[in-house]
């Protein structure tokens, strides 16, 4: 018998063998240990071998029925993170989530038939589901204004923070990138920044690049930063230590909140910055490079939702009868 907890190990071992980003072997760990605890509970499973493709179907329609956080994989953690107080508690999982946990087993059980531990494989018809995608949430120029006037400067913190917003709307890079940055990563001169491997999502390091704007704003952050903490992070505590990825979205909420631009996060500044790269003419395939995503088609699928009214002014901009005028003057 090969037990299911097993060759979870083994697949997480070779995951790791592979140099994949620590938040996609989370991603894997937890969707295959949750699907493990339900096998051993709801269908007395732990033979690898015995599931099959109609195991795997229930197992997608019982998530979708028991809502979020109902399922748990050590019940321990319940007395501690009580997620029954949240106020989404129970409510539908969405598709994109359930989209994520069928993928993740999809690689898994791909994984085991490439291993030879199954003969059948079992997710070949298994697709994901049709998900509609909702054009995302686009920061005006006055939003963003007026969200930098609200943050108070004259705080080490809320300085840092707002060096940091303008930086990721600037750059378009990920906040666990962003976070991550050692100033001895920044060429201020030929305004770039290395963000390295180790602490990118494609385990690739890459180059970003930042505005004459933001050169003047960063040369000014590190001199002030540099007079009260000794950090080599960019975007550090007043002790020096790297921020969290919690606490800095924790902030940035309050800062939305005190214009009424509720629940912004750092992917919208992203989303932000890829929006605006495209509707000032930049090729999808410079962004899909800028952005750090491993092929085209997933900048395509993530950011080629303008609508109407962005197609018009971008026309306008590139209209070739017009700019033939233009030039003819």
């Amino acid at each position: 018998m090969k037990k299911v907890n097993y060759t979870i190990d083994e697949f997480m071992i070779y995951c790791e063998s592979k140099n994949l980003s620590r938040k996609t072997m989370a991603s894997y760990e937890q969707t295959l240990r949750l699907f493990s605890k339900y096998l051993e509970e709801e269908k007395s499973i732990e033979d690898v071998t015995k599931i099959t493709e109609k195991g795997i179907r229930e197992y997608i329609i019982y998530i979708k029925e028991r809502g979020k956080y109902t399922v748990v994989i050590n019940k321990k953690t319940l007395r501690i993170n009580t997620p029954e107080t949240r106020k989404d508690y129970g409510k539908k999982v969405s598709i994109t989530t359930i989209n994520n946990y069928i993928r993740n087993i999809k690689v898994f059980f791909n994984y085991l038939k490439e291993q030879g531990i199954l003969k059948k494989d079992v997710v070949k018809n298994i697709k994901q589901f049709k998900n509609e995608r909702k054009p995302k949430q686009f920061i005006t120029d006055e939003q963003f204004g007026e969200l930098l006037r609200h943050i108070d400067t004259t705080k080490f913190h809320e300085y840092r923070d707002y060096i940091c917003i303008m930086s990721l709307l600037d750059t378009g890079m990920r906040i666990s990138e962003c976070l991550e940055i050692k100033v001895e990563d920044i060429d201020i001169n030929n305004r770039a920044i290395l963000l390295k491997g180790e602490n990118t999502k494609g385990n690739k390091s890459r180059y970003v690049y930042f505005s004459q704007i933001m050169q003047k704003e960063m040369r000014r952050w590190i001199q002030y930063k540099d007079r009260y903490v000794e950090s080599d992070f960019l975007f550090c505590s007043t002790k020096g230590n790297i921020v969290l990825m919690r606490t800095f979205e924790k902030k940035l909420k309050e800062y939305g909140a005190r214009i009424e631009l509720n629940d912004i996060t750092p992917h919208q500044l992203r989303n932000n910055f890829a929006k605006r790269f495209l509707m000032a003419g930049g090729s999808i395939f410079t962004l899909s490079q800028i952005l750090g995503h491993s092929s085209v088609k997933i900048t395509e699928s993530a950011y080629l939702d303008l609508t109407d009214e962005d197609i018009r002014k971008t026309y306008q901009a590139f209209s070739p009868l017009a700019n033939m005028r233009k030039g003819g003057k």
